[in-house]
């Protein structure tokens, strides 16, 4: 999963996102920061089962895609849960959503995303996925959302919630100076545009600080250090890392840039992004 950095419009850029942040007072921010948090890792690829037994020793969850993840022309997740969570893996359910261009060349942005909702219902349904859980949608391209991307945003969370499952999105957390007065982060923009929709956000925040790079703390650190107060879950790490924003963490990942995980060398081709969450199942996909 890669926040996409090349400019669409004036306001749609890469991950480095600002709006004014939604502060908490100094004490919740303090509670916050100080709750239990859990370790979690996401990938494109499946690592396979012998690999994911080994990564059940460091990560309470994983990310799990219901559909072909970004650049990728499967799914390779697909099929997987039962196993996932017979290895004591809770969930972080992703659909990889649309880009901007796609949704201003369709004519009809929240035609688009009904369309998707009511494949990721089915694609949960058929994966054996609760009711009721939380999917995330995977909201690539950060900046202030385009009159295209909002409609398609909403018209998906929508569908998800007809269909039975909870709205959540995967997007950036990092400031953006969208002009010499103006900074936007992605969170914030959607969150305060939701029109009364209630979205668990996933956020994306690699920069060091607050990311503590690639590493893998007992316990881990909590989505409200990821400057987004209202985070369900954060990923602070991702392969391969961008140096523009993690020159302060460099050392934490290996010589090719990527983060690998306890138990697997970096000849092992399988690099991961890392992230934390305020709960073990952070979508709350477990079957009972």
């Amino acid at each position: 999963m890669r926040l996409i950095r090349t400019k669409i419009a004036a306001v749609v850029v890469s991950v480095l996102p600002g709006f004014v942040l939604w502060q908490a007072p100094l004490l919740a921010q303090s509670q916050a920061a100080s709750q239990a948090a859990y370790l979690g890792m996401d990938r494109n690829d499946y690592p396979g089962d012998a690999n994911m037994e080994t990564l059940s020793k460091t990560f309470a969850f994983t990310g799990y895609w219901l559909n072909n993840p970004p650049g990728t022309r499967s799914n390779s997740w697909a099929g997987k849960r039962a196993v996932l969570q017979q290895m004591g893996y809770g969930f972080l359910v992703l659909f990889n959503g649309r880009e901007y261009q796609q949704l201003k060349a369709s004519g009809n942005a929240a035609r688009v995303g009904s369309t998707d909702a009511g494949a990721a219902v089915r694609a949960a349904e058929g994966d054996g996925f609760p009711k009721n859980a939380i999917i995330f949608l995977d909201q690539e391209q950060g900046g202030r959302m385009l009159p295209e991307q909002r409609a398609y945003i909403h018209a998906w969370a929508d569908g998800v919630v007809r269909g039975g499952f909870r709205a959540g999105i995967y997007c950036s957390g990092i400031p953006f100076q969208e002009s010499k007065s103006t900074t936007v982060v992605t969170a914030d923009d959607i969150r305060d545009n939701a029109a009364g929709r209630a979205f668990h956000f996933f956020i994306s925040n690699d920069q060091c600080p607050p990311s503590p790079g690639c590493s893998f703390p007992n316990p881990a650190p909590s989505p409200a250090r990821s400057a987004v107060g209202f985070a369900d879950a954060w990923q602070f790490a991702q392969s391969p890392r961008r140096p523009d924003v993690t020159a302060a963490c460099r050392k934490t990942y290996a010589d090719d840039g990527s983060c690998y995980p306890p138990g697997l060398p970096a000849s092992s081709g399988l690099h991961i992004d890392v992230d934390s969450a305020t709960h073990p199942d952070p979508s709350d996909a477990r079957t009972r």
